[in-house]
């Protein structure tokens, strides 16, 4: 993916409020860094941030966390976030760090048009790898949840296969998420873009229930 980069980068990154630039100082105290004890929701590989950004503004009783790797889309995302907005923070961040960054305190992960990595050797990159999955299994609290969108249809069946063979059960699952989709439904800049072109949206919920009860 060829990223264009962005004017004053530096100065929108050091000026918002909303970029965690300290985010491995929170691990196992993200509630500390809102001030509530609120669920925490997380996106990895956030983009722009509409997404997750409508989440904040709609659900006011719920922490949300967005994470992306790349600079110059962090800096296109901060200067679209509401100022009132106080259940939303922002990541920057490669997601193989994930578990240095959470421990025990997210209830929901989104892996929203996530990277497809199409090659065989680079599989295990994918965010829903058993590389990743091991990662996220020390960072839920409680049970596992995680939502997922992509327009890739190679990506979404090894996802369910990777899914399943980590014992989750899969709900919700759609191999066409706009046919009958709600009219409040939020949608990522991506997800706008295909299917706006009829392009079909797959969709699943993986859940597991956890077996220990973390403290």
């Amino acid at each position: 993916m060829r990223l264009r980069n962005v004017k004053n980068k530096e100065e929108i990154l050091n000026a918002s409020p909303f970029l965690v630039k300290n985010p491995k100082d929170y691990c196992g105290k993200w509630s500390s860094y809102f001030g509530n004890d609120n669920p925490i929701y997380i996106e990895i590989g956030m983009g722009k941030g509409q997404f997750i950004r409508e989440n904040a503004r709609r659900y006011p009783d719920i922490n949300f966390i967005g994470i992306e790797k790349y600079d110059s889309v962090v800096a296109r995302c901060l200067p679209r976030i509401d100022a009132d907005l106080d259940n939303l923070a922002i990541v920057r961040m490669d997601a193989l760090e994930i578990d240095q960054v959470f421990s025990h305190e997210v209830s929901r992960i989104y892996l929203n048009f996530s990277d497809p990595w199409p090659k065989v050797r680079h599989h295990l990159r994918r965010l829903s790898s058993k590389v990743f999955l091991e990662k996220y299994s020390s960072i839920f609290q409680g049970d596992y949840d995680i939502w997922m969108r992509t327009d890739n249809a190679d990506l979404f069946c090894y996802s369910l296969m990777s899914f399943s063979e980590a014992f989750y059960v899969l709900k919700d699952l759609t191999f066409d998420l706009h046919k009958n989709a709600p009219d409040d439904l939020i949608t990522t800049e991506y997800e706008d873009k295909f299917s706006s072109k009829g392009l079909p949206i797959y969709s699943v919920r993986a859940v597991k229930v956890s077996k220990t009860v973390n403290k």
